[in-house]
């Protein structure tokens, strides 16, 4: 059985692959802190309360924090008895190599990203990804990854404003029932619902002018259901994707090993 693991700035994700779905997944909040045995009771305990008895043999990691590699790398290798697969590493193979700027290093979560929605959708591609920091990842007719934007996250913009504004409080993130805010609340709502979706429609337009063809928007991560809400268009939204991408990559590493 695989398990993917996809490790960002804030969050990691850990999902159950048995060749055809997700058996189940979860998230903890990433510590480069945490140990391998750490790592292993948590899993265990979550596998056993969904009543999920599977043997773990493959491993996929995906991680944007190389401080937490080597904790993950033991928890492999003490439990569950193997080498993980790491993307962006040497000896991991891509089923396409990216076309970027020679010594430029793709971010691992952009590579799952072009691999997972060229498996699904084919090539011509803009992925949105709502983490840490907002992604556009384009990915051409051939599935190569071949650049796109970076843009703050929208709880790390809501972060910065609460702590470099002393007056301004911490506020949840949702569509406001209108744009013009009568308190403070609402600004704060208005001001991120609506900049950001201003953010998503115009960066994917000038992502299709300048690619100058016809290209899906995918929508991925936890906050992508909420901005379909408002104006932004997704052809679809799936919250999976970036996992789905590891089971590509792993895939495509066994069948060319």
């Amino acid at each position: 059985m695989l398990l993917c693991i996809d490790c960002g700035n804030t969050n990691t994700v850990f999902s159950v692959w048995d060749g055809t779905g997700f058996l189940g997944t979860w998230r903890a909040s990433t510590e480069h802190q945490r140990t391998a045995d750490q790592y292993f009771v948590w899993l265990s305990t979550l596998m056993a309360a969904k009543k999920l008895d599977v043997t773990i043999d493959e491993v996929v990691i995906s991680t944007t924090v190389p401080r937490v590699v080597f904790n993950l790398r033991v928890l492999c290798d003490r439990y569950f008895n193997c080498r993980p697969l790491v993307v962006g590493k040497p000896e991991c193979l891509l089923p396409v190599p990216p076309r970027v700027d020679p010594g430029t290093r793709p971010g691992p979560d952009r590579l799952a990203n072009a691999a997972g929605a060229f498996d699904r959708h084919g090539g011509n591609v803009v992925v949105v990804d709502f983490g840490t920091a907002t992604n556009f990842d384009v990915v051409a007719d051939d599935g190569a990854y071949v650049g796109g934007v970076i843009a703050p996250g929208v709880n790390l913009s809501l972060e910065a404003l609460h702590q470099g504004a002393a007056a301004l409080p911490h506020v949840d993130i949702s569509q406001p029932a209108k744009v013009i805010g009568t308190d403070t609340i609402g600004c704060i709502q208005s001001g991120i619902f609506w900049g950001y979706t201003g953010l998503i429609e115009g960066v994917t337009a000038r992502i299709k002018r300048e690619y100058g063809k016809e290209m899906k928007v995918i929508g991925t991560g936890g906050l992508a259901p909420l901005f379909a809400q408002g104006d932004v268009t997704f052809d679809t939204i799936e919250d999976d994707l970036t996992m789905h991408g590891l089971t590509v990559i792993h895939a495509f590493n066994k069948e060319n090993a």
